[in-house]
């Protein structure tokens, strides 16, 4: 899945009709003080981040002048909030709030179907709260083909216990909102709090959206918001990184190409999902190596994706060999696996001779694999080594080569 950050899936559901504050986006302090006085105080600001509990790390200030604005905002760009530098405040209006209720649409894995979790009591942890008072927490499963009925909405909150005009109003709003998850392909909406304001109007006074990188194809209009492949960063994704998902993203119905870099290191690491790509990760440190990088492809990726993934392993500073394994339990087509590495060792000038490359592929077509690396120069085993013995082999040529240049 795809991140958005809170004004972005703000503008969202604010398109399809459901209230949320003025708000506005500040790089600086001076900024924030513009856009500040443009909303009007009291002022909310927050830290634009694609992380939770912001509250909870400190990440979200009230301010009730300019002068506040300026030092709030200056503290906030200061921060890192769970390995993300705050780049950006969204400045928004502080709203009077009446009620607070907890919102959420996401993916059911178990059920295969989108779940609607809602509850009166927002603005808290709803895990915790579902704990310790299950009875206060309502889900209801959205049919995939029939979808949800407005009657139905309307009882979900009916059964949580609102009645008269906020329970129109709250109906009204979480119609739109699976509105916008079903149509946006989205893999969590979540409204934390929804808010019932002092005037009466139900509003979403926070929110967090994450898109299906995969259906990003069908919503162009999406680009320059989601930020593809931040379903698995616990931190920024660097250079190489967001490079490597554009790669994935070439060839979204077939195979997938991950690539996470590490610092340091010197073995690029290319390897089957899976457990066999853990395997080889551990073996190759358990022998004194150093991955470069933690890659894995599956699912039978095409020659383009692979020789994109095996570019990007062979472009980080410092790579001195590469490591390619698959356990043999795979689908994949090893000679295509075969022609994009090569190609890309080619293409990169890296000679087999004097960049050490350990193969050791099993699966479709290895015959054919194996007579693609081998009249490259590159030393490859089959199902006559384990991942193993081949992680030990890449570890000894990477020492060897260390020798020969000491010895030079």
């Amino acid at each position: 899945m795809g991140k958005l950050l809170e004004n972005y899936s703000k503008k969202i559901i604010g398109e399809a009709g459901v209230a949320v504050p003025k708000n506005a986006v500040a790089r600086t302090p001076e900024e924030a003080m513009e856009k500040a006085e443009e909303i009007g105080f009291p002022i909310v600001l927050k830290a634009l981040v694609p992380v939770g509990k912001r509250g909870k790390a400190g990440a979200i200030k009230f301010a009730n002048n300019v002068q506040e604005v300026a030092q709030l905002s200056k503290e906030l760009l200061e921060m890192t909030v769970r390995h993300f530098p705050v780049e950006k405040v969204l400045v928004e209006e502080k709203i009077s709030i009446a009620q607070e209720w907890y919102l959420s649409i996401a993916i059911d894995k178990q059920a295969k179907a989108p779940v609607i979790i809602a509850s009166l009591d927002g603005g808290v942890d709803v895990e915790q709260l579902n704990r310790e008072h299950p009875e206060k927490v309502l889900t209801r499963h959205i049919d995939p083909i029939l979808g949800l009925a407005e009657f139905e909405i309307k009882e979900i909150w009916s059964e949580l216990g609102l009645t008269g005009k906020p329970l129109i109003l709250a109906t009204q709003a979480l119609v739109r909102l699976v509105k916008v998850f079903l149509e946006n392909d989205a893999t969590i909406l979540e409204i934390n709090p929804l808010v019932l304001t002092e005037a009466g109007e139900v509003m979403a006074a926070a929110s967090v959206m994450s898109v299906d990188d995969s259906a990003m194809y069908r919503h162009t209009e999406l680009s320059t918001m989601v930020q593809l492949g931040s379903e698995r960063s616990w931190r920024p994704l660097t250079e190489l990184e967001k490079q490597m998902v554009e790669v994935n993203e070439l060839d979204p119905y077939r195979g997938t190409a991950r690539y996470t870099e590490m610092d340091g290191g010197d073995i690029g690491f290319l390897c089957g999902g899976g457990g066999g790509s853990l395997l080889s990760f551990d073996a190759l440190v358990s022998f004194g190596g150093k991955p470069a990088n933690y890659s894995e492809v599956g699912g039978n990726p095409p020659e383009r994706k692979v020789y994109g993934i095996t570019k990007g392993i062979l472009s980080k500073p410092g790579v001195r060999g590469l490591f390619v394994a698959h356990n043999i339990t795979n689908n994949t087509q090893v000679d295509v696996m075969a022609k994009g590495v090569v190609q890309a060792l080619q293409d990169m000038g890296k000679d087999p001779l004097t960049f050490p490359v350990i193969v050791r592929e099993a699966g479709v077509n290895e015959k054919d694999a194996k007579e693609i690396f081998m009249a490259a120069g590159i030393e490859y085993y089959g199902d006559d080594a384990t991942i193993t013995e081949a992680a030990q082999r890449m570890v000894e040529r990477l020492k060897a080569l260390d020798v020969d240049e000491r010895g030079k």
